[in-house]
């Protein structure tokens, strides 16, 4: 397995810059006893309640990348304190990362209430999707009770006049507006048929359309 190492302190002071030079050798000798590749090793001096860290950044691309599979750190505050650290963790659940510290001797284990709030922040997640997919569900439902169909319209959106190229149809939006679908419905619509546009998107390209549509018919 490949791993990244990463190791913090929260001032510049030297026994904490030692304590940098401390941990990346326990950890490495971590990674050696567990035969993990070291491919990254993240030094920071940062305070762990900020989450604007570049290392942090780097290490969450990385596995995003899948161009590692664990992280190794000497424990738990070292990447992160408070939401911080629930934040972090959560974001590593989800891209199913291992995390193995050396206060554990191998895989860390968070106490019962750090895992309590990583399931409630998971479930109330959930629910934010389910709620979200189901307003998308509704504007689709709304716009095909006005005639709308999103198989001729995303096979001819090419077709769509216009003086630019538009990233949505934007002639449907009109259509949708006139049968009386809010921009919150017709930002759903769009979303439903893979245009991540949101509501006030829609609302300022509308406001262009009709400008441009205006400005057509009085020449």
């Amino acid at each position: 397995m490949k791993a990244i190492i990463y190791c913090r302190v929260s001032t510049e002071k030297e026994a904490q810059v030692s304590s940098l030079k401390r941990q990346k050798e326990e950890l490495t000798l971590l990674a050696e006893a567990y035969q993990f590749e070291i491919v990254d090793s993240i030094e920071e001096q940062a305070s762990g309640y900020e989450v604007e860290r570049e290392g942090i950044f780097s290490m969450l691309s990385t596995f995003t990348a899948k161009e590692a599979d664990v992280l190794l750190i000497q424990d738990e505050t070292r990447l992160g304190r408070g939401n911080t650290k629930i934040a972090l963790f959560h974001q590593l659940h989800k891209l199913s990362i291992p995390v193995y510290s050396v206060s554990h001797g191998g895989e860390l284990q968070l106490s019962e209430s750090d895992s309590m709030v990583l399931q409630i922040v998971g479930v109330v997640e959930e629910y934010q999707r389910k709620i979200h997919n189901l307003k998308i569900k509704r504007g689709m439902k709304r716009a095909m009770d006005r005639g709308f169909e999103p198989g001729k319209n995303l096979s001819n959106q090419q077709l769509a006049k216009g003086r630019e190229r538009k990233e949505f149809p934007i002639e449907e939006v009109a259509r949708l507006r006139k049968s009386g679908l809010t921009f919150e419905d017709i930002a759903a619509t769009l979303r439903g048929m893979g245009h991540p546009v949101s509501r006030a998107t829609v609302h300022r390209r509308y406001k262009e359309f009709v400008s441009l549509e205006n400005d057509d018919h009085a020449r």
